[in-house]
């Protein structure tokens, strides 16, 4: 039993560590859309110059803000929750609750974003889509596979969720670790 449980603990960690990685990083991107912003306004009122491709930029950074940072939020604990009942309830109460929402909801919708995604993807990747805007960017294939990688994440982040409540649910604490519930649980 030991041996199962430092695999899942280890397992959590490293999955915990990646979208941690992933979120801080592409964090970074919302400072340079302000700068990129701030440029496209400056070139289009002060120099009377307008670049389709800087505007479709900031889109670009917006899109890998949003769905590359939803793992990372999701293991922070900042999406938004409706919370009447939660807060009262003890920890391993949370913790079952936690476990039963990952199982069915957030594995079964992110394998489903995962499923319906693949073909849109892959014809994408498969015509190398871009811009439909003359002078905008190339590769908005790329940015159509943030769908199915940000549902991995999801998925990944689930299940360190999933393996994280269990163990509080099974009496098996966690809390004085990086990555536990106790610091995914922001109430």
């Amino acid at each position: 039993m030991p041996s199962t449980v430092q695999f899942c603990r280890r397992l959590a960690d490293i999955i915990d560590s990646l979208n941690e990685w992933i979120g801080t990083t592409v964090s970074w991107l919302t400072l340079i859309m302000v700068v990129v912003t701030f440029t496209i306004v400056m070139l289009r009122y002060a120099f009377n110059y307008n670049s389709i491709a800087m505007q479709e930029s900031v889109s670009y950074m917006h899109a890998l803000v949003f769905m590359l940072g939803a793992a990372y939020t999701l293991k922070t604990g900042a999406h938004v929750r409706v919370d009447i009942f939660y807060q009262r309830l003890g920890r391993t109460a949370r913790a079952w609750i936690d476990c039963c929402g990952v199982v069915l909801l957030l594995l079964p919708v992110s394998g489903f974003i995962l499923y319906s995604s693949w073909d849109y993807v892959a014809e994408s990747w498969k015509i190398f889509e871009s811009s439909s805007n003359s002078g905008g960017l190339p590769g908005v294939f790329l940015i159509k596979t943030t769908i199915p990688l940000t549902a991995c994440l999801l998925i990944l982040q689930g299940i360190s969720m999933f393996l994280a409540n269990l163990m509080i649910a099974l009496g098996i604490d966690r809390s004085d670790e990086p990555g536990s519930i106790e610091t995914r649980d922001n109430g």
